[in-house]
């Protein structure tokens, strides 16, 4: 009897002990969801990659501007100068291509169509990563709160079994009752560390989002869930949508892409001109039998060419498909956006529901059953398994309660996103 009462408690001390030096091998620091947001808008690298496209995109435009590049030339002729003395001859002429139709106007044109839509997409980027992003901030809290629930029953569960080794060292219970409960609070324990676990991986990917690389430093979110409630009007929010979602402006921005692209094929089917100026000079021929005074000749001549090529009518065709493609995308996309408000909202609305549920005092009575039993057992005016029944079904509202709180306010990220809006802070 000793011996097991001994066993119980170097059991709970070992387990207290290993719960509490969990942390240690990490530094803590606490952030709070506004500084959180801005460090992923500083530091995550998917972002800062996606900035770049914007910036090729700008490029792009200096490359649109060009002229085509013109050419010199120069040739050097020697025709016995110093053994027939038959003179030397070179020429030098600049040739360049003059480009008809407004081919430049256009390219300029389709460059800086192409910046709107990355611009356009790049804000589409951060409106996606900054619901997930709050999504994983809100899983840390959850798990957070997990962790804690299981904490809690471990060490209820633990004091219990602590208290049954004594009652049975002094006779009040049978051995069997108090193997039972030490049995449950070594499975709590086995919760608790598998529920740490889920919480440390959970902040990890809080590290991941804002492009943290000290792997010893883990970021602790600081919050609560009792600031997601609000009030909204589905007809007005897919009017908002419509003009907000950066994904439906993208779209449309590809629509003036399409129509710039159709202009410079346009374009480029008409002819280039090419402009040759030059000159040629000879030297004085000097020798009996044909003497020759030096000449210079200049010249300067067009080059036209002929396009057969325009018989084939394959990149207005492309251009035009591509006309009629965007046109479908922004419409699917416009009707995607009203599909993604509906179900966003019909889902909102119904996690409020549940929350609204368990607030109307659900948690409340669990909480006065689990002591009730707890107190009558302790009096040996009930039995065990009606305690362990009490603390799982408590353990079981706190979970359903804190994973429903979890999804409202995920489900107002989502229904922001799907939006185009933003106003959470907690």
């Amino acid at each position: 009897m000793k011996r097991f009462l001994y066993t119980t408690l170097l059991f709970s001390t070992l387990a207290t002990l290993g719960i509490a030096q969990v942390d240690t091998l990490f530094i803590k620091k606490q952030i709070t969801f506004p500084e959180y947001l801005e460090s992923v808008g500083k530091g995550n690298l998917n972002y800062a990659v996606q900035k770049f496209n914007v910036d090729i995109a700008y490029a792009g435009i200096e490359i649109a501007k060009i002229f085509p590049n013109p050419e010199l030339y120069y040739g050097y002729v020697n025709m016995g100068q110093g053994r027939m003395k038959a003179g030397y001859g070179y020429s030098v002429n600049a040739n360049t291509t003059l480009e008809l139709g407004g081919k430049r106007k256009a390219r300029i044109d389709l460059a800086n169509q192409g910046v709107e839509l990355t611009k356009a997409q790049l804000e589409d980027f951060f409106r996606n990563l900054r619901a997930d992003a709050t999504i994983a901030f809100l899983n840390a809290l959850a798990l957070r709160n997990h962790l804690q629930v299981m904490t809690n029953s471990y060490e209820s569960i633990n004091k219990l079994a602590i208290s049954d080794s004594i009652r049975f060292k002094l006779g009040s219970i049978m051995e069997i009752d108090a193997k039972q409960s030490r049995l449950e609070a070594r499975y709590l324990l086995n919760s608790v560390i598998q529920a740490q676990s889920d919480w440390k991986v959970s902040l990890s990917n809080l590290n991941l989002l804002v492009g943290k690389t000290n792997i010893d430093t883990l970021l602790y979110p600081a919050g609560r869930f009792d600031q997601f409630d609000r009030e909204f009007i589905y007809k007005e929010l897919v009017t908002t949508a419509l003009n907000n979602r950066a994904d439906l402006l993208a779209a449309l921005k590809n629509k003036n892409v399409a129509a710039s692209a159709l202009k410079l094929a346009k374009a480029n089917r008409m002819i280039d001109l090419g402009i040759t100026i030059g000159s040629n000079n000879t030297s004085v021929v000097t020798n009996f039998v044909e003497p020759t005074p030096s000449l210079t000749a200049v010249y300067g001549g067009l080059t036209i060419p002929l396009k057969f090529s325009n018989n084939y009518k394959g990149d207005l065709k492309m251009a035009e498909y591509n006309i009629a493609q965007a046109e479908l995308q922004y419409r699917q996309i416009e009707l995607q956006v009203e599909t993604d408000v509906a179900q966003a909202y019909s889902q909102y609305m119904a996690e409020r529901k549940q929350v609204q549920q368990y607030q109307s005092g659900l948690l409340g009575e669990a909480k006065r059953v689990l002591d009730g039993k707890v107190y009558a057992y302790q009096r040996g005016k009930t039995s065990l398994l009606e305690v362990l029944n009490a603390q799982r079904t408590y353990n079981t509202i706190q979970m359903d309660y804190f994973n429903t709180l979890y999804s409202y306010a995920s489900a107002l990220v989502q229904l922001e996103r799907a939006v185009g809006i933003w106003d959470i802070n907690f």
